[in-house]
């Protein structure tokens, strides 16, 4: 079905892609409450190893770089295995990093944890997008992208106040110990009941891992389409380490009300999600990524020169910040995942994971060289120059977005010319 600007009744999903989405949804959930459960519980960590605010940092940032490392060291494998298979082996990997976590008695043990839980959980997202390429067409693909962002919300609003909780009465291990035991009756769901994934090893051609490896980066579209992930990235996270301090310092924000805007914000997501999903399935993608970022812009230009006010007007200006973000997600998730041929689609959205996590670590240090703060209690400086940077990489993300929806046009009407003049049907 040829996508157009005009809205259209899309094809239903099976009971069996129902639950697929909603599996993939829980693994996605358990990664992402995985990462973000380290922030709220920096204070109490920090205290019971005594460590400094730069450990701390680091002990957050071996995660990121690890899961970095890892797309790329995996990417040449990628399509070599049934998809189920890989998904299987980097959860149990991701499920002993978690475990160990929760072990952790010293700050070398944490490290090595982390370290361990970036290399498996860093993939798990390339997995779970390859496997949605291959099982759901694009006419479904913003739907599923849409609920699978859902974890994202589901994180903040049910993983961290829960985690907090587990913690504040059994400690700062309990929260991983907790993850690791839902992790695991998800991955006993699906050894039994998830189908194998291996249409895609019908057509490899690369016998060498590294062969496959180089053709995928040397593919001038697949270039494109990392790019435009790397600049999503970096205007995508490089508030979010700041978001506390300048809401707190600048704002006004208590610390008995930082729960309260999470909460609020995390919930607004799990509502605009599927919006955006069945948005994103009825109009052109790329038309719903421009419209979201325009709307991104205002609201990021706003919200960096905000000084004291309410805090119903913080919490607004939050959710307003979510949809925006979230709205460039989804429509750019479902536009990259058409990119990839199917022989190449688990190296390419390995390598492409890869870039998330290491373009987000980027973005963290180039909003460290912005953002000043004079003392642990001075309001941020120059918030609002960061604001004007992220505003410059939001207009090169629309461009670079623009390429991939042009790349993709032009290979639709390519393939349906091939189907009207070839007398031999062709797959499309």
């Amino acid at each position: 079905m040829q996508e157009t600007g005009n809205l259209q009744q899309k094809p239903a999903f099976s009971p069996y892609q129902v639950f697929v989405v909603v599996l993939l949804a829980f693994t996605q959930f358990t990664v992402v409450l995985d990462f973000m459960v380290m922030s709220p519980l920096g204070d109490m960590l920090m205290k019971s190893m005594n460590l400094t605010t730069s450990q701390f940092g680091f002990a957050v940032s071996a995660y990121a770089f690890s899961a970095g490392i890892s797309g790329f060291l995996t990417a040449g494998f990628a399509d070599r295995f049934d998809r189920k298979k890989l998904l299987l082996f980097f959860y149990c990997g991701f499920i002993a990093g978690t475990l160990f976590c929760g072990f952790a008695t010293t700050y070398f043990m944490l490290i090595a944890a982390r370290i361990i839980t970036g290399i498996f959980g860093g993939v798990m997202g390339s997995i779970a997008m390859a496997i949605v390429a291959d099982l759901f067409p694009l006419e479904q693909r913003g739907r599923v992208m849409g609920f699978m962002q859902m974890g994202f919300g589901a994180s903040q609003v049910l993983g961290i106040p829960i985690g907090l909780f587990l913690a504040n009465s059994w400690g700062w291990q309990s929260p991983f110990l907790m993850i690791a035991g839902l992790s695991f009756v998800v991955l006993i769901v699906s050894v039994f009941k998830m189908e194998p994934i291996n249409k895609h090893l019908l057509v490899q051609t690369d016998k060498s891992p590294l062969l496959h490896l180089w053709h995928t980066v040397e593919n001038r579209h697949y270039r494109i389409g990392f790019l435009a992930t790397a600049f999503l990235s970096l205007g995508g996270f490089m508030m979010m380490p700041w978001g506390s301090a300048f809401a707190v310092n600048n704002l006004g924000v208590t610390y008995g009300q930082l729960p309260i805007l999470f909460m609020v914000a995390g919930i607004s997501t799990l509502v605009i999600m599927p919006i955006i999903g069945k948005l994103s399935d009825r109009i052109d993608k790329f038309k719903l990524f421009t419209i979201a970022s325009f709307w991104m812009i205002a609201v990021v230009v706003i919200y960096t020169h905000l000084f004291m006010v309410p805090f119903w007007f913080v919490m607004t200006m939050n959710v307003m910040m979510m949809m925006g973000i979230m709205s460039r997600m989804v429509p750019s998730m479902a536009l990259a995942s058409v990119l990839p041929e199917m022989r190449d689609r688990g190296a390419f959205m390995s390598i492409n994971s890869s870039l998330q996590q290491i373009a987000g670590g980027f973005a963290a240090g180039i909003g460290g060289m912005v953002v000043v703060q004079q003392t642990k209690t001075s309001p941020l400086e120059h918030y609002d120059t960061l604001g004007f940077v992220i505003v410059g990489i939001v207009l090169l993300s629309i461009f670079l977005i623009y390429r991939v929806s042009k790349i993709i046009k032009s290979r639709k009407s390519t393939k349906t010319e091939m189907v009207v003049e070839s007398p031999v049907p062709v797959e499309v």
